[in-house]
């Protein structure tokens, strides 16, 4: 069975790979320096983790599921989520390069009003980040940046300094994501259309007046991706948010009840999934720019 631990701190951290501490809330990884190394142990985070993985050379598992990761593979993680570790051989020195810090680093930054965004955190095992040699470059020349910074003596400026250069990385990280959505956009359009399809088929059922209405979640479910991530891939795509898309469809179908029905507004909120019917009229009157019954006069057939 594998030993669970729980990393609420950069010093437990390096302490199992034998790295040195430099600051009590950031540490630039380099496990090519390490002289220890851990096996079949799973890591539950208190801390945001980016590794770059150089080589494969042991796997990651996220829940049951392995990281899809090759050379030159970024995987990320963030507080209170747990990956388990198991080395494919005995070597303690390893080709993975990266970057821990605590929430607390950030607070009071720009980086830490911002840090939900960067929503590759959230990712999941299939989803990992696939780098170009030149965007490898990129990433180490960031983490070198941070590191010459932690052995400059800490002082006044050492917090807001370090925090730049970690929002510089992730803001690199971003970049190479949306590349990597236009590389895979074969993949992501058979998506889009699955998820069209989902859309059309949870209307059709009776799983909105027993269920409600769709989440963002059931569709990325369905189709086996992260909500964050199949949510950046179809605004990515399309210029809208799945949630969008889902409101359009809402919208499309509401049209149709209340023009081809004689059905009262209250019933076809229920239909489409609406808890209280208010609801629909609210958002009928922002995506139409009139009321449910406002619209029924004005399509009246005469």
């Amino acid at each position: 069975m594998d030993r669970v631990i729980k990393l609420d701190n950069v010093d437990h951290y390096n302490s199992l790979y034998g790295l040195e501490t430099l600051h009590p809330l950031v540490s630039v990884v380099d496990l090519t320096k390490a002289t220890k190394s851990v096996n079949h142990i799973q890591m539950t985070y208190g801390l945001y983790a980016l590794f770059l993985k150089g080589a494969k050379n042991c796997d990651i598992k996220y829940g049951r599921q392995h990281y899809d990761y090759q050379e030159g593979t970024i995987v990320c993680f963030a507080p209170g989520q747990t990956a388990g570790v198991e080395m494919l051989n005995d070597v303690v020195q390893q080709e993975v390069y990266g970057i821990l810090f605590h929430p607390d680093l950030i607070r009071g930054t720009s980086l830490g009003k911002t840090i939900k965004d960067y929503t590759f955190f959230s990712y999941s095992v299939s989803e990992a980040l696939h780098l170009s040699d030149q965007e490898k470059e990129t990433v180490m020349d960031c983490l070198k940046k941070i590191s010459i910074e932690l052995e400059h003596p800490i002082d006044k400026h050492s917090k807001a300094l370090i925090a730049m250069n970690i929002e510089l990385l992730l803001n690199y990280c971003m970049r190479f994501y949306e590349r990597q959505f236009i590389t895979r956009s074969g993949a992501n359009k058979d998506s889009l259309t699955k998820f069209e399809q989902l859309l059309d088929e949870y209307f059709r059922s009776n799983l909105p007046v027993q269920d409600g209405l769709p989440s963002v979640k059931y569709f990325a479910d369905k189709i086996y991706l992260s909500p964050n991530y199949f949510g950046d891939m179809i605004k990515k795509e399309t210029g809208m948010t799945p949630q969008e898309h889902i409101q359009m469809k809402v919208i499309e179908l509401a049209k149709e009840h209340i023009v081809e029905t004689d059905e009262t507004i209250s019933e076809i909120a229920y239909t489409l999934g609406f808890q209280y019917p208010q609801h629909l009229s609210r958002l009928f009157k922002k995506r139409v720019g009139c009321t449910p019954n406002e619209y029924r006069l004005q399509n009246v057939q005469f």
